[in-house]
């Protein structure tokens, strides 16, 4: 697969913040291995892809009609499944679907950012956070993390109430870096947005707080999710997605829990019969093998735990690798590459590909199958040779 280029003409009225920009996308090449977006390696059980066809083929005579825009029946599977997973049962209008959690964050700055608001990150995080944005014309302030890419919550509650934001966005587990998020500490970044103030808005007006969960299936058993605090905090909002534990990147689900407010708040801007009726059959069927889908997940942690102790058995130029701990199915890894380009494309000639991306120093990799993680690390071992000798 080629990459697309940009070949805009000069004559074209687009954005002047725009000149220049290039589209957001990790690279897509034809590869052996490919360790670089995050995907679950695994596709979906047969029986999966029999209910989805079959409910598919049972809608396709309604093509003709606008599907449900409310998709109720969806979002009532949403809240079955985290009654389930996470221990929380929210009413249907406190769930919300798009396009992935792309599109809900999206619609999140589109309903709370806008000219003359801020959110608020903690850095190192995920890098289309700034392109939301910047799209939706809101401004884009940074808390710094710790060295070990813990949250350092006491500077980021500092800089709530310094720049004042409309949002704030936390991943747990953080991306890159898979970084979990204690729940001591979001329920310390909540009190304090429970109290502080937006700026240009009116007073009583206070920040909502976003967790990020894309990643959240692959946590430790036994750890809370950020939905159990729903209900006891309206302006908590939590973005989940099925692409990663459910295999389901290619089907484009993502889904918000919060109170009905926010909510509403975003169907305001959602644009009309965004989830169409093929989304909302497949992702009906998925939900209907939800342990088929979620098989692979422990597998996937087992897999994660070992390659970060390989990882942590491996040197570079005399000193071992670094990972950062991780809840999700990626590691961050090196710590002191002085040449990450390097090691990326040394792998990538091997038939590896994994990403750039973090801190200078850092590499990501994400879970594959056996298979692939074996093609890694014989990979690894044979490019950290090549480029520290350079």
């Amino acid at each position: 697969m080629t990459e697309a280029t940009n070949a805009i003409p000069a004559n074209l009225p687009l954005r002047n913040d725009l000149i220049g920009e290039e589209p957001y996308g990790a690279p897509q090449l034809d590869v052996p291995v490919c360790l670089n977006v995050n995907e679950n390696p695994y596709a979906p059980d047969p029986a999966v892809c029999e209910t989805i066809a079959k409910r598919v083929l049972e809608i396709a005579p309604t093509l003709n009609r606008y599907p449900d825009r409310e998709h109720i029946a969806l979002r009532q599977a949403f809240s079955d499944y985290l009654a389930r997973e996470s221990g929380t049962r929210l009413d249907v209008d406190e769930l919300w679907g798009a396009n992935g959690s792309n599109e809900i964050m999206l619609q999140l700055f589109q309903a709370f950012g806008g000219p003359g608001r801020t959110a608020l990150g903690a850095d190192p995080t995920y890098s289309m956070y700034p392109e939301y944005a910047r799209d939706t014309f809101t401004g884009w302030k940074l808390a710094h993390r710790n060295a070990d890419f813990t949250l350092n919550v006491d500077k980021t509650i500092e800089a709530i109430h310094e720049v004042k934001p409309s949002m704030v966005l936390l991943t747990s587990p953080n991306n890159p870096t898979g970084t979990p998020l204690p729940m001591e500490d979001i329920e310390r970044i909540l009190a304090a947005c429970e109290t502080a103030e937006v700026a240009g808005a009116p007073e009583g007006v206070h920040p909502i707080l976003v967790i990020d969960e894309a990643y959240v299936e692959f946590r430790k058993p036994g750890t809370p999710s950020a939905v159990s605090l729903i209900k006891d905090h309206p302006n908590l909002a939590v973005s989940r997605t099925m692409s990663k534990a459910f295999a389901f990147a290619g089907a484009r689900v993502g889904y918000l829990a919060a109170s009905k407010g926010i909510i509403d708040c975003v169907r305001i801007v959602r644009m009309p019969y965004h989830l169409s009726a093929v989304t909302q059959a497949a992702a009906l069927a998925a939900f209907e093998h939800t342990d088929e889908q979620l098989s692979r997940v422990e597998h996937l942690r087992e897999t994660r735990e070992a390659t970060a102790e390989w990882l942590k058995a491996q040197t570079y130029k005399g000193q071992s690798l670094e990972v950062a701990e991780s809840g999700s199915n990626f590691l961050l890894f090196g710590g002191h590459f002085d040449d990450r380009d390097a090691i990326f494309d040394e792998l990538l000639k091997r038939g590896v590909l994994i990403r750039v991306v973090g801190p200078d120093g850092w590499l990501r990799v994400c879970m594959g199958t056996d298979e692939e993680m074996e093609q890694f690390r014989n990979a690894l071992a044979e490019t950290l040779r090549i480029v520290e000798a350079k």
